[in-house]
């Protein structure tokens, strides 16, 4: 079955194993992954999961996935209408379980960049008052990584340029649980970054040549366990158009 496997499936069913019954979950814009994730997840595991999403409406039954996780597909079926500072709010108040919130860079801290990358040997100041590359900034990511009980990230790219021994600027920084990425999870522990598991068609090797800080991984370093029937018919049941594919692009 590995030589079937592939990012697109493995890392949203692994991002739907770690949402507990329950829990009230919420992801932003640009978020395909976390919102097929969070579907699977209350088809599943997770049935009195609270989804709620960047678009205001708590526990949505859209008839199709929207390829914009900003669509109002996303109210279709909502139990309320909310705003985005309700969120903030809740998230402020300790009452959000998780969030899911990504960066284009992450460091071995758990901490994201979504702001300015600068010359070479830059500090913070100098790369946010002449960037090199300037990103679309953080939104409310500052507010909330702290905030939410638990924090999940991911990224479609792992590679060195993206995961970092430490960003150039912090855009947030807070409670970070786990990161998924195309190779592996992810967990922090006493504040760093540690590979939890490797994904079945990866390895050690691979892991460690794409990411910028030392890890501990060999070849007792446990493997993300493969999608199971129950989970990859959940998948296509919540995604039959292959949304979840867009971020790969």
């Amino acid at each position: 079955m590995t030589e079937t496997l592939t990012p697109d499936v493995v890392m949203p069913i692994a991002m739907a194993r770690l949402l507990r019954d329950g829990e009230t979950v919420f992801h932003g814009v640009a978020s395909p992954l976390p919102m097929i994730a969070i579907l699977v997840a209350k088809r599943l595991h997770a049935p009195n999961l609270t989804y709620l999403s960047i678009v205001g409406g708590p526990d949505p039954t859209p008839t199709h996935l929207p390829q914009s996780t900003v669509d109002p597909a996303l109210l279709h079926g909502a139990r309320s209408i909310i705003t985005l500072t309700d969120i903030f709010d809740l998230s402020a108040r300790g009452e959000l379980d998780v969030a899911f919130l990504s960066g284009v860079q992450i460091d071995r801290r758990g901490r994201i960049n979504m702001s300015v990358i600068g010359e070479r040997g830059a500090g913070p100041v100098e790369a946010y008052r002449h960037p090199k590359v300037r990103l679309p900034g953080g939104a409310g990511s500052a507010a909330i990584l702290p905030t939410a009980k638990r924090t999940i990230s991911w990224r479609t790219k792992h590679n060195r340029r993206t995961f970092v021994e430490q960003v150039p600027f912090v855009t947030a920084a807070g409670n970070i649980d786990r990161v998924v990425t195309p190779l592996c999870v992810f967990v922090r522990r006493a504040g760093v970054l540690e590979v939890e598991s490797i994904h079945p068609y990866s390895s050690a090797d691979e892991v460690r040549d794409a990411t910028g800080w030392p890890l501990e991984v060999d070849d007792t370093t446990p493997t993300t366990p493969p999608p199971t029937a129950a989970e990859l018919a959940a998948l296509e049941a919540v995604d039959p158009a292959g949304i979840r594919r867009i971020e790969f692009r």
